[in-house]
């Protein structure tokens, strides 16, 4: 099942479902708590047929965007729900807080009982009946109201999200609520008093064996007065205690030069014996940390930390590593990771072993998980055809999934001031395109070429019994797929 969420600039809030449930359910975005954009049960789409994939349907939905926000990624129109939230915001809106509905909703299953959860723009959790859309029970405060807050996330009936921005006076951190007690206990860990948002686009990751990751933004840095900036965080599920924590070395350079990790987030994979929890940011570098003890001893040694693939001029504005990863193992049992870079790869790093042309805007690179001298590492395998500000891929069954944009994501002007949603939307650089790109050499298998004329932003890609969703900012929502 997909479920698109819609923002409506009336203060009215919209949110769309498109039914029914498939045995491979898309279910929150990356597809899982883990954020691994990994769709398993998907098999109809192969890189033998992939070059058949047409525009089988698309709806244009009734929903004004919101500064620059629009439709999130998809989670897959029997009904439709209107929020009206119960106060009013602090703040104008602009693109940093629109003031908006911003969380890509979740959907739970417990049987056959199935319900999507989401959060209003006034920070209320909604419990939806999946037939109709109406609150099975009465909505609760979950976080702060016009707060920014991010992907939700479940797991052992918890659920999670994170916040941003400091978005009319909400503190960045992970929330987290126990939907199993009888009061719905809320956790929250600040990041910081100020601050060292969690930004990226997919939220919290969970692991299997029970820890929450978040990516932090920047700030000022001091532990023990609990300031904890450019850092991926470890910690408790339920209670949301701090276990361990990763800062890179070079943490006061990318403060400075805020190249923050709160662009992206992280993803939790196993390689061989291992958990791993693959970790990158606006500097364009990847690391790899042990997901049971990300910190390394010292809170500041990595399994792995790759060079610069990325960003080589060091521009925050739009360069590096933005959104989130995807991983799979492949037939030969090969861990492979992808992630989505913004700008020119970088001409000191390794070269890739499949290059499809010259990419100098942007493209998904692929790496392969190996091991040497006993460690984790990542070989460059491949980088895709160019593509303009590309959104967080997915893969299934060989073949992986990413959207160009076609959005103008320059924030500041050659003066030092900042752009507002309407000067951005108005320097779209093109329209949105789907491409499908072999899994293992990174050859373009098919593109949608002008198909949807809009451009999209801060979105992202589902797939569900063997059609692919992608919204645009116009409001409207495409699914590709195979001819039956």
């Amino acid at each position: 099942m997909n479920y698109m969420l819609l923002r409506n600039g009336l203060l009215a809030f919209t949110l769309c479902a498109f039914v029914p449930l498939n045995a491979s359910d898309w279910l929150s975005f990356g597809g899982d708590p883990q954020r691994t954009g990994w769709a398993q049960g998907e098999k109809d789409i192969n890189p033998g047929n992939a070059k058949d994939l047409t525009l089988l349907w698309k709806a244009s939905l009734e929903n004004q965007p919101r500064e620059l926000n629009s439709l999130t990624a998809a989670v897959a129109l029997l009904w439709k729900k209107t929020f009206t939230p119960d106060s009013k915001p602090r703040q104008d809106p602009f693109w940093l807080c629109p003031n908006a509905l911003n969380a890509t909703p979740l959907i739970a299953k417990r049987g056959l009982d199935v319900m999507v959860y989401t959060i209003s723009s006034d920070g209320k959790l909604h419990a939806l009946d999946i037939h109709n859309g109406e609150d099975k029970t009465p909505p609760i405060q979950f976080v702060p109201a016009y707060s920014k807050n991010w992907s939700l996330g479940l797991y052992h009936n918890v659920l999670y999200t994170t916040t941003s921005q400091g978005c009319n006076g909400a503190k960045s951190g992970v929330y987290a609520m126990d939907l199993g007690s009888p009061e719905k206990k809320i956790a929250f860990f600040q990041a910081s008093p100020s601050g060292a948002g969690i930004w990226g686009r997919a939220g919290a990751v969970i692991s299997p064996s029970g820890f929450v990751y978040a990516q932090t933004g920047d700030g000022e840095y001091n532990p023990s007065a609990g300031k904890l900036p450019d850092t991926i965080l470890q910690l408790s599920t339920r209670d949301l205690k701090l276990v361990d924590y990763f800062t890179p070395s070079n943490h006061s350079y990318l403060t400075r030069k805020d190249l923050d990790s709160g662009s992206m987030s992280a993803v939790y994979f196993k390689f061989k014996d291992r958990e791993l929890l693959g970790s990158g940011g606006k500097e364009g570098v990847i690391s790899l940390l042990d997901a049971k003890a990300i910190g390394g001893g010292d809170h500041k040694t990595p399994l792995y930390r790759s060079p610069l693939w990325v960003n080589e001029e060091a521009d925050f504005a739009g360069r590096g590593f933005w959104g989130s990863f995807a991983t799979w193992e492949d037939e030969a049992g090969a861990r492979w990771l992808y992630v989505p870079a913004l700008g020119a790869a970088s001409t000191k790093a390794p070269p890739f072993a499949n290059v499809n042309g010259e990419a100098p805007n942007g493209s998904i690179m692929a790496f392969q998980v190996e091991e040497k001298d006993g460690k984790p590492t990542l070989t460059p395998a491949w980088i895709s055809r160019d593509m303009n500000a590309p959104d967080p891929p997915i893969v299934a069954n060989g073949v992986v999934y990413a959207v160009s944009t076609g959005e103008f994501n320059r924030q500041w002007k050659p003066d030092g001031g900042l752009f507002n949603s309407k000067e951005r939307a108005a320097q779209h650089t093109g329209n949105a395109v789907l491409y499908a790109f072999d899994s293992s050499t990174g050859k373009e298998l098919f593109s949608s070429g002008t198909t949807m004329p809009g451009w999209t932003h801060f979105s992202g890609i589902a797939i569900s019994g063997g059609r692919i969703y992608v919204t645009t900012y116009d409001s409207t929502v495409y699914a590709f797929g195979l001819k039956q």
